[in-house]
C-alpha cells in the first residue's frame, strides 16, 4: 500500500469544529434557523425594541416651563386621545382616506394585474412591467410636487376638466387622497400580479368548458387564489397611508392627518410624549388590522 492510499484511508480527528460542521450538515432546520438568528436579533433589537420604548415615553410627560421630558407615570396623553375632539377628527379622517385610498387602489390594480398576467403577450407584459416599476425609481419629493403642479389652478387637470364644467380638487384632502393613490399603485399592482401568475391558465379554461360565466369564474376560481396577494397589497396601501405626513403638507391644502399631528409635536411643540401616544393610534390600527386578517386563514399561503 503506498504511502498516498495509507493517509487517504486514515480516519481524519474529532475536533469540536468538525464535529459541529458534521451536526449543521445533517439538520437543514438548524442550518436556516442559525441563518436567520442574527436579522431576527436585529429585528427586535431596533424594531421591538424602539416599539416598546414608544409605549413607555406615551405615559410620559413634559414640562410646562423648561420643555424638557419628565420621567414620570400620566394618563393624560392617552386619555386626550379619546376626549380631545380635534385627535378624534383627524384620526377617522386618517382612516378614511387610508380605507379609501386602500379600496381605489386595489379596484385598479386588479385589471391592470389580469391584464399584464394572462392577456398581454410576453413583450408587451415586459413593457407594462416597466411602466409599473418605473414610478418607483422617481424621488418621493419629486412626484408629490410633480402632483402639486398638475392639482393646481393653472395645471393640466384644470386644463383637462375645464371644458368638461369641472374643475381641479386642488390642495384639498380629495387631491391628497389622489396624490397618495398614485404613490402606492404599484405596491399594489405588483402583489396581486404575483398572485395571478400563480393561477394556471388550463384552470380557467375548466371553468369557462363546465359552463361557468366570467363573473362565476373571478369569484369562486380566481379570486380565492389571489385573496393573499389582495390582502398583502391592501396593507402596504393602507399602512403607508396611515402613516404619511409629507404628501399631506404638499398638496392637503389647510388638512391635517395622523402623521401631521405627530411630526408637529416632535419637531415644533418638542412634545415627544404627546408625539408617541399620537403614533399608539396608527399602531393600534394596523395590529387590529393584522389579526383580523390572520383570523381570516388569508395569510397562510403567503
Amino acid at each position: 500500500m503506498t504511502k498516498n492510499s495509507a493517509v487517504a484511508g486514515e480516519d481524519f480527528p474529532s475536533t469540536p469544529a468538525r464535529r459541529i460542521s458534521s451536526y449543521l450538515y445533517q439538520n437543514a432546520k438548524v442550518r436556516l434557523r442559525l441563518l436567520i438568528a442574527a436579522p431576527v436579533f436585529w429585528l427586535g433589537l431596533v424594531y421591538i425594541a424602539a416599539l416598546l420604548m414608544l409605549l413607555i415615553t406615551a405615559f410620559w410627560t413634559t414640562d410646562e416651563f423648561t420643555g424638557d421630558t419628565k420621567v414620570a407615570w400620566y394618563l393624560d396623553n392617552v386619555l386626550s386621545l379619546f376626549t380631545d375632539p380635534l385627535y378624534r377628527n383627524v384620526t377617522f379622517r386618517t382612516i378614511g382616506i387610508a380605507l379609501g385610498v386602500t379600496i381605489v387602489d386595489v379596484l385598479l390594480a386588479l385589471p391592470i394585474a389580469f391584464f399584464m398576467s394572462k392577456v398581454a403577450g410576453p413583450k408587451l407584459r415586459n413593457i407594462l412591467a416597466i411602466s409599473v416599476l418605473l414610478p418607483l425609481w422617481a424621488s418621493y419629493l419629486v412626484k408629490a410636487y410633480a402632483w402639486r403642479s398638475v392639482l393646481s389652478n393653472t395645471g393640466v387637470l384644470e386644463w383637462l376638466l375645464k371644458p368638461l364644467g369641472l374643475e381641479t380638487p386642488g390642495y384639498s384632502l380629495f387631491g391628497a387622497a389622489i396624490t397618495l393613490g398614485y404613490m402606492w399603485l404599484p405596491y399594489v399592482i405588483l402583489p396581486i400580479y404575483g398572485g395571478l401568475e400563480k393561477v394556471p391558465s388550463n384552470l380557467l379554461e375548466a371553468s369557462s368548458d363546465l359552463g361557468a360565466k366570467t363573473f362565476t369564474t373571478i369569484r369562486k376560481v380566481i379570486f380565492p387564489i389571489i385573496l393573499p396577494s389582495i390582502i398583502a397589497g391592501s396593507i402596504f396601501a393602507f399602512s403607508l397611508t396611515l402613516g404619511d405626513y409629507i404628501t399631506i403638507n404638499i398638496v392637503g391644502g389647510p388638512n391635517q392627518m395622523l402623521g401631521n399631528l405627530i411630526y408637529t409635536n416632535v419637531g415644533t411643540a418638542n412634545n415627544l410624549p404627546m408625539a408617541a401616544a399620537l403614533a399608539l393610534i396608527p399602531i393600534g390600527i394596523m395590529f387590529a388590522y393584522l389579526g383580523a386578517v390572520k383570523r381570516t386563514g388569508a395569510l397562510n399561503n403567503l
